[in-house]
């Protein structure tokens, strides 16, 4: 198994360099590949800001990417959670923050919209510190 880096997956994403494009194809195509989560953080975050996809274009993208046959994703589920619930309107990384953590009691922050937003999917509670 290969880990692989954002540059990687943006290439085969949005193929704006098609001799890389081409290359990330292959390889993940013919190998094995592991997908971490911080990647998959700085991925979306490359996206939407770098490229300005659109939020949903993004989570749409990267769930595709996740489903393939030689992808394994840290946190898998965890992942899809945060996808889901960012598609619903809330930050992924915000959404990340919290599905990794919903074996805990509960998530401490000041922000106020992330507590609202959580009692509104319900993941983990979040209260302030």
């Amino acid at each position: 198994m290969i880990a692989i880096d954002t540059n990687v997956i943006v290439r085969f994403l949005v193929d704006d360099d098609h001799s890389q494009a081409e290359r990330a194809k292959n390889l993940i195509a013919a190998e094995d590949t592991f997908l971490a989560t911080s990647v998959l953080l700085e991925t979306e975050w490359v996206l939407r800001t770098a490229y300005g996809l659109p939020r949903q274009d993004v989570c749409d993208k990267l769930r595709a990417f996740l489903r393939l046959p030689r992808v394994a994703a840290q946190e898998r589920a965890a992942a899809v959670a945060a996808l889901d619930w960012a598609r619903q309107g809330m930050d992924f990384a915000d959404a990340l923050h919290l599905a990794t953590s919903s074996e805990c009691e509960a998530f401490a922050s000041f922000d106020r919209a992330l507590a609202k937003a959580a009692a509104r999917i319900g993941a983990v509670a979040v209260r302030a510190p």
